[in-house]
């Protein structure tokens, strides 16, 4: 299969026999096809959404493969329901070796969840910052953290006052801020890491604007022709594209040990400068571990300009 994810990200040769995964938004687009990547390539499968209907059609198409799949539901903007999906991976599982943060999306319409944050920012942040934080000492050494960011988190910086009213509320700004969020978190919890000593990475990606992917329905206006311009990712126009991304990631020997950096498709690059500001990644930390009652778990680095 030269054109399924796997081949695309060049690691269709490696063994994940014993190893399990877990893909967040997983029931479609470049989540499922990545899902089903892993079964293929031996990975038993965590598969994650809100349609248990979705859901069960890729288990079924992971078993017809072969592999192992189960389904957990959740709705991310649910604060329970994200830890009772961080439980139920837990009780399931000795180990994880493969988190995958990938789901997400653009909200038109402007409301606060239960927690009195705005939903795209819940949704696509605090949920994956949630998740992630229960299952941090289920993760095995040498586990990857992969989480889809995009290249939207250009032209934001963080500003932590917006994200609890929808007074003036733009979708786009809300999504790309989210976005930078996914940055910022990927690379604190790369330091954190590092402090604790523990052999794991984070790393983020855009997995570039994707014809297929299901995700377009939520983009208004001249938002994916402004990505094109803002990033430009030849190649990638898949969801097998998309999905090849993550696995590079999450599973490529190329990528292995490179902790707290961002990709363009398969590629190493530079996020925007808001991403870099080290004193904003802390300060996003504690306001996330604040939000959802979080203990600190890991070590903020010694020096957050490093």
């Amino acid at each position: 299969m030269s054109d399924s994810p796997e081949a695309l990200a060049g690691v269709a040769d490696v063994d994940c026999t014993g190893k399990t995964a877990l893909v967040t938004g997983s029931t479609s687009g470049i989540g499922r096809a990545a899902a089903l990547a892993l079964g293929r390539l031996g990975a038993d499968v965590f598969v994650h959404g809100r349609d248990p209907d979705a859901g069960a059609a890729v288990v079924d198409e992971l078993a017809s493969a072969g592999a192992e799949g189960t389904f957990v539901q959740a709705d991310f903007a649910d604060v329970d329901a994200v830890r009772e999906l961080a439980d139920a991976v837990r009780a399931g599982t000795e180990g994880l070796d493969v988190l995958v943060n990938n789901a997400g999306g653009l909200f038109r319409a402007g409301r606060l969840t239960d927690l009195g944050v705005e939903y795209t920012f819940h949704v696509n942040h605090l949920a994956p910052f949630l998740l992630t934080t229960r299952l941090v000492d289920h993760l095995r050494d040498g586990a990857r953290v992969v989480t889809t960011a995009s290249a939207a988190h250009r032209g934001t910086s963080l500003d932590l006052d917006r994200v609890t009213t929808v007074q003036n509320h733009s979708g786009t700004w809300a999504y790309g801020h989210s976005k930078l969020a996914n940055v910022l978190f990927a690379v604190e919890l790369a330091h954190r890491l590092d402090a604790a000593g523990l052999d794991v990475t984070s790393n983020a990606l855009h997995p570039g604007a994707i014809p297929g992917s299901g995700f377009g329905r939520f983009l208004p206006g001249p938002l994916p022709a402004l990505l094109g311009l803002v990033e430009a990712v030849p190649g990638v126009t898949s969801v097998a594209d998309g999905a090849a991304a993550i696995l590079f990631v999450a599973l490529s020997d190329r990528t292995a040990g490179l902790n707290g950096r961002y990709f363009t498709g398969r590629e190493p690059v530079r996020p925007a400068e808001a991403a870099r500001d080290a004193d904003a990644a802390r300060r996003l930390w504690t306001y996330s571990a604040d939000a959802l009652d979080v203990a600190e778990s890991l070590p903020a680095r010694a020096d957050p300009s490093d």
